[in-house]
């Protein structure tokens, strides 16, 4: 008789397929306790932690994924020759106003900015990086714009408490030039 998969190898493979952050409540589908799939979690994170498999696990996006592990990156790179999604200075800068202030209104952003934000907001909603989040109570219902979950993954971030603290005393937010 076949031994059935560990736990651990059953979270591999789904993470495998997956290509994307999957959440707890998604790996409770596995039919293992919280706590369990926590543990394993943790087990394959430790497991994968040395590099020998090339692979890392990484919390991000409210979710677990698998990375490429750094070790194994340049060897990545020499074969696959990825080019990282380029985003402008105008749209690197509207996306971390967005990020550090929103929810936010296209007009608070072109005050902030001091210029018109229409084509980079335009831009950065079609790349899925800012979404719509509601409108503001006032005058013409403004739309509320606000940072996606792909923000998060294309960042590395696993919530927006992971942004780098805003320094009184360092270079403003805005990158003018």
């Amino acid at each position: 008789m076949e031994e059935a998969p560990s736990l651990k190898t059953l979270l591999l493979a789904v993470l495998f397929a997956a290509g994307r952050p999957v959440a707890l409540k998604e790996l409770r589908a596995l039919g293992h306790p919280e706590e369990a799939v926590l543990r394993a979690l943790k087990a394959l994170e430790r497991d994968l932690e040395a590099g020998h498999l090339g692979v890392a696990l990484e919390r991000v996006a409210g979710g677990w994924r698998l990375v490429v592990h750094p070790k194994a990156l340049e060897a990545v790179e020499r074969v696959l020759k990825p080019s990282p999604p380029r985003l402008s200075r105008a749209a690197l800068e509207v996306l971390a106003l967005v990020a550090y202030h929103q929810p936010v209104t296209r007009a608070e952003l072109e005050a902030m900015r001091g210029k018109s934000v229409e084509g980079v907001l335009e831009s950065l909603l079609e790349r899925g990086l800012v979404r719509v989040v509601g409108e503001k109570e006032a005058p013409g219902r403004p739309k509320l714009y606000g940072t996606t979950e792909r923000f998060l993954e294309v960042f590395g971030l696993e919530s927006l408490e992971d942004l780098p603290p805003l320094r009184e005393d360092g270079p403003p937010l805005l990158l003018r030039g």
